[in-house]
């Protein structure tokens, strides 16, 4: 039997989006006349220019492994699927799709009368030239891995599309949405080839001009999109600036119009003032550590659940977040598709201690904890390094630059070889489902490096045939149930310290609307409007 999934009209649509745009923007209405200096800025024109704190690495969205990235692509490209503000899936070039109940079969109606930036009509063909290349295991693409599993893609008439996996994925919709399934002219594909990053040709709402890495990226109006009355924008420039200070300033003299992220410490200091507005919103991003299960004292869940009481974690988003996250209180954020609440492990340090005593962990224990070496993680370790003496537990930190964080964590062949004890990482399920937000982290020996991102080595029978069964079926209800148990299993196994969830912090002129990071960290900008 198949399910149907159907969406509203595209005139509704559009309304809908509209409304997107204008009704949460992080701050309250007149939030600047209330607060701080009580300006309201002003612009002339409707050409913006968005501040970010990095180059971006490439344009093809297919060989992208990096957020920032993804947000370029997504303002010139579009997949059958998105996620609107709330990771919640929603059409974009597909109108309506189909599934079986097996989760192996996927049809997809395609939108009529859309043409690319090179003027290819997009159509079924076009679907299935992105997606064999994306399928093909010989094409060396990063994202090759999210879409394995297609077996095929037959074109069924000219607007619509059948994709079947090679075995059941329940969560093959929601990756269907992710950034890296977006979709570009297969004119271009064919003319530029390797060099595709470089030239990018979608059915977005904007259209490329330039990009130069050092410099900046160079957008466009698309003034025969699909949506209409979209874009509202002439066009949106890009910019690098690492300096979290150097961006701060672009904001405050208008250099720039919008720039994220907003370093934590200066929300306070920017905020209402100069016409600047902060949005802080819950994101779907996780912060943890790590403890290695097959490493002694950590394969022991006493210990383990003895470090999570061990840690105060409402200090802990004071102190290192500065007040922009909430308690973690299950292995996913609330934001993600099929989370359940569990019960915190409330600060205890005296439960800490017993527990370590009835693991026969003597006082003066020594660990080693591993990071990144940016300011903000190093404080993040050295606030776990204090927390932990308190229990008797005389932690080193040591950070490092993401070259041989990469070598020393991501390339171990063998479990065994494995020196990492403890591990201060984060995670942001792009999919937006629980899948993503788990399996790769938690999800076996299949998980482990370098075919994954399972550093506690943690590896439970009870969790894996959890985790497989919510893979099983295209059935909500099931998927619900079996993910429901799972974070059960892994909030009592406790294979991390689970810290916080973080929101994402942007900073704009109060006369901008309809731009926002998405709770991915992801930015959208298809309803930017100067007010």
């Amino acid at each position: 039997m198949k399910k149907t999934y159907g969406w509203l009209s595209a005139l509704v649509f559009v309304m809908l989006l509209v409304l997107a745009g204008c009704s949460d923007s992080g701050t309250k209405e007149g939030a600047a006349e209330k607060e701080g200096d009580g300006k309201k800025a002003t612009k002339e024109g409707k050409d913006l220019v968005i501040a970010v704190a990095d180059n971006f690495t490439t344009l093809d969205p297919h060989d992208t492994n990096d957020t920032l990235s993804n947000s370029a692509e997504k303002t010139m490209m579009e997949g059958l699927l998105g996620f609107d503000e709330k990771m919640t899936v929603v059409p974009l070039l597909a109108e309506k799709y189909e599934t079986n109940e097996e989760a192996t079969e996927f049809t997809f109606k395609l939108r009529e009368n859309v043409k690319f930036h090179d003027g290819t009509p997009f159509n079924a063909e076009a679907v299935k030239v992105n997606f064999d290349r994306l399928a093909d295991p010989d094409s060396g693409l990063k994202r090759h891995s999210l879409f394995s599993l297609i077996k095929s893609t037959e074109v069924l008439s000219d607007y619509e599309v059948k994709f079947t996996l090679s075995e059941p994925f329940g969560a093959m919709i929601n990756t269907f949405a992710h950034p890296a399934a977006l979709i570009h002219s297969p004119k271009a594909l064919e003319e530029f080839g390797d060099e595709v990053g470089k030239n990018p040709v979608g059915t977005g709402p904007f259209k490329f001009v330039e990009w130069k890495p050092s410099e900046g990226l160079k957008i466009v109006k698309n003034d025969d999109y699909w949506n209409k009355g979209f874009p509202k924008v002439d066009s949106i420039t890009f910019k690098p600036v690492s300096e979290n200070g150097s961006r701060i300033a672009m904001l405050q003299t208008g250099e720039a119009d919008f720039i994220y992220p907003v370093p934590t410490e200066q929300v306070e200091g920017v905020d209402g003032k100069n016409g600047i507005e902060v949005d802080s919103k819950p994101s779907i991003v996780v912060r943890y550590m790590a403890m290695n299960t097959m490493k002694a004292p950590y394969n022991d869940v006493k210990v383990r659940q003895a470090l999570n009481y061990a840690i105060n974690k409402d200090a802990f988003i004071k102190v290192v977040m500065n007040g922009q996250g909430e308690k973690l209180d299950s292995v996913i954020a609330p934001d993600v598709q099929f989370y359940s609440q569990q019960e915190l492990y409330e600060f205890n340090l005296e439960k800490a201690k017993e527990l370590l005593k009835e693991a026969g962990v003597k006082e003066g224990m020594k660990a080693k904890l591993w990071g990144g070496n940016s300011s903000s993680t190093v404080k993040a370790m050295e606030f776990l390094q204090q927390q932990l003496a308190a229990v008797g537990i005389e932690v080193e930190v040591v950070p490092m630059e993401s070259g041989t964080l990469s070598d020393k964590i991501w390339s171990v062949q063998n479990a065994e070889d494995a020196e990492l004890e403890l591990y201060y990482g984060g995670w942001s399920p792009s999919t937006g489902d629980a899948d993503w937000g788990i399996r790769p982290l938690l999800g076996g020996t299949d998980a482990f490096p370098p075919k994954s991102y399972n550093v506690s080595y943690y590896n439970s029978e009870e969790a894996n045939k959890l985790i497989s069964a919510g893979l099983q079926t295209a059935d909500e209800g099931k998927r619900a149930e079996a993910y429901a148990e799972v974070q059960k299993v892994l909030w009592e196994d406790a294979p991390w310290v689970f810290l916080s969830a973080d929101n994402t912090l942007a900073g704009k002129k109060n006369y901008l609307k309809g731009v926002y990071l998405l709770p991915d960290g992801s930015l959208s900008v298809a309803e930017a409007e100067i007010e």
